[in-house]
């Protein structure tokens, strides 16, 4: 599951911690864990090599959040290689309370929204029809002017998943929700 690489010979630094998680999700595991507790293992200055069956999107803004670059690469049938890389800026706050780890392994969004421009509780409305299209586990993504507070509760009155962030500036909050197949939200 994970392999460290030797060190750099111009930095020293130790190279890529190498992270495949296709046996684990081929076993039905949830990865999140492995690679959290990988990136807890790095070295200063070290990357993390990660071997997936899809693009994991979402761990990109995770990563981006503890303060690693990714650079991906698509490897064929599937499968891609993300190589996170530490930067040396300040990360940016984690996710908001109530996110969903499991966000990571969502994949693409299937619709994209930027109510960014809109007043509540515009956003919230546009954001509950969009999810009256997609089906069962699709994702939206939406760019927003505010954490959206109200939302959450109508999320999980119709059993959707959800995690969000500000961005780096903290002017624009980042949403994903993925549909989870509840019906409409009563009360």
């Amino acid at each position: 599951m994970t392999t460290p690489r030797g060190p750099n010979p111009t930095s020293g630094t130790p190279g890529p911690l190498d992270v495949d998680v296709r046996p684990l999700l081929r076993a039905g595991d949830d990865p999140f864990q492995a690679i959290m507790e990988a990136t807890s293992e790095l070295a200063a200055g070290q990357s993390l090599r990660l071997i997936a069956p899809f693009r994991p999107v979402p761990l990109l803004s995770v990563m981006a959040n503890r303060g690693f670059a990714a650079s991906e690469s698509a490897l064929g049938d599937g499968d891609w290689e993300v190589l996170f890389s530490p930067v040396a800026a300040e990360p940016e706050e984690g996710l908001a309370l109530g996110s969903s780890p499991a966000a990571i392994f969502w994949g693409e969004p299937a619709m994209e929204l930027d109510l960014s421009n809109l007043d509540p509780p515009e956003p919230m409305v546009r954001i509950l029809e969009a999810l009256e299209e997609l089906r069962p586990g699709e994702v939206l993504f939406a760019l927003l002017a505010r954490e959206p507070v109200f939302l959450f509760r109508e999320l999980a009155k119709r059993q959707h998943e959800w995690a969000g962030n500000f961005d780096s500036a903290g002017i624009v909050y980042r949403l994903l929700v993925r549909h989870g197949g509840g019906a409409r939200g009563h009360g």
